[in-house]
């Protein structure tokens, strides 16, 4: 049996034994050296590990990660919920509409789909069960319309995929996700209101009058958290700062509003949340460190080669081998989180994207929709499983649920797949390149 057979049996083994996906990466891959390489090459594991995480532009992922954490605990999510009931009222689907809104805007300032779905279920999900939703209907939806985080920059997802894929500019991807991201909403959004009117689920009359005046007095207290994405996204529009220093920025903006503005968290608050955003950046890094010497094994063996001859030699049909690989990082999303599909399939699908001519940008915002209907698909669905939580029902009774959210994300996909510009449009009119 090839040495790269064997790395990727050990992979495969490791993951169905419930080892982390971290672990899994690094054993499979010092298992293919072993096989393949001289014994004297596993010397080289310190060295890849390092490697792989010693990247300037990895440090706005943690940083993305304490922005959401920041934002999360100072009471914006509460705000924004205010503002968006105030504005749109009682109406068939108003909280369903006011849930997919706030999780979007939310998405702007994290970047992380399961900090969104945490961050919307708690202050919505009670309210939402008041006004007659069922509780599976509700967590679906929030963790639906969570997974948007992954394309509305700042995606940690994104900056991820712009390391790993050589040449892309970030500023592009950020650029190209707000189009498909926007759209993907809207795509949740159309069942959910259909729905809620159909069964009667919430009513009542638009905002009038003296209601007018508490839209107005909401939107004040929503402002600091509106201006978050307006911040981040005009920094980087002007080139006042990078990717990189838009995560600082970011960071630092948080601190002020929930210092200063909201009030709601303190400087022992600070020193908590620094810890916490520490462990999951840990758990991250991790995963990146380990999944270098995977990569580099299955480089050095020549397996990312032969997997990519092979896909390629499937059809000439670039169409029809698109669909294939959509439907099988949509399978990878209903199993694995985003950074791990990226790390694991790319090296792998980068030679196939050149040999189509497939520009990069475009096919990254498509795998980022694919991984996001992925986020909330059972069995494995990251998102889902934070709201069922916050629910507290079991994720069994939200299939149907996430079945029909699943085929609107998928029409979402499949515009953007067979129109571009969707998401080219924007990043080509900033000048930004596209490849």
């Amino acid at each position: 049996m090839s040495p790269d057979l064997w790395m990727l049996l050990a992979f495969a083994g490791l993951l169905i034994a419930g080892v982390p996906v971290a672990f899994s990466l690094g054993l499979a891959g010092a298992v293919g050296i072993l096989a393949g390489l001289p014994p004297a090459m596993l010397a080289t594991l310190g060295t890849n590990t390092y490697n792989s995480i010693a990247k300037y532009p990895l440090i706005a992922i943690p940083l993305f990660i304490l922005t959401g954490l920041i934002f999360e605990r100072s009471g914006v999510a509460l705000r924004l919920v205010r503002f968006a009931q105030a504005l749109i009222g009682p109406r068939h689907g108003g909280l369903a509409l006011v849930a997919v809104l706030v999780c979007m805007i939310m998405g702007g300032m994290s970047g992380s789909g399961p900090a969104d779905a945490a961050a919307v279920a708690m202050v919505m999900l009670p309210s939402m069960t008041k006004a007659g939703y069922p509780k599976p209907f509700s967590a679906t939806l929030i963790a639906a319309s969570a997974s948007t985080a992954i394309l509305i920059p700042p995606s940690v997802a994104l900056i991820l995929y712009s390391i790993v894929v050589p040449g892309v500019d970030l500023r592009a991807l950020f650029a190209a996700g707000l189009f498909p991201g926007i759209l993907a909403g809207l795509a949740l959004l159309v069942p959910a209101l259909i729905v809620s009117k159909r069964y009667g689920w919430e009513g009542g009359t638009p905002v009038e009058g003296a209601e007018r005046l508490k839209v107005g007095e909401t939107f004040k207290q929503a402002l600091p958290a509106l201006f978050a994405p307006v911040l981040i996204l005009g920094g980087l529009r002007s080139g006042l700062f990078t990717p990189t220093e838009a995560a600082v920025v970011a960071v630092a903006y948080g601190v002020v509003i929930g210092l200063f503005v909201t009030r709601e968290i303190g400087v022992r608050d600070l020193w908590r949340l620094f810890g916490e955003a520490a462990v999951i950046s840990g758990v991250v890094m991790l995963i990146i460190a380990l999944a270098g010497i995977f990569a580099w094994a299955g480089t050095m063996l020549g397996t990312f080669r032969d997997m990519a001859q092979w896909i390629i030699a499937l059809t000439d049909n670039g169409v029809l081998l698109l669909i294939l690989i959509m439907l099988a990082v949509l399978a990878a999303g209903m199993l694995l989180d985003a950074i791990s599909i990226y790390l694991i399939l790319m090296p792998i699908l980068i030679p196939v994207m050149q040999h189509f001519e497939w520009n990069p940008v475009w096919f990254g915002i498509l795998l980022a929709m694919n991984i996001a209907i992925g986020q909330f698909t059972p069995p494995v669905a990251v998102n889902l499983m934070v709201t069922t939580e916050v629910a507290k029902i079991r994720l069994e009774q939200t299939v149907g649920w996430a079945l029909l959210f699943v085929a609107a994300m998928a029409g979402a996909l499949a515009l953007v797949a067979i129109f571009p510009e969707i998401a080219l449009w924007l990043p080509r009119t900033l000048g930004y390149n596209v490849g």
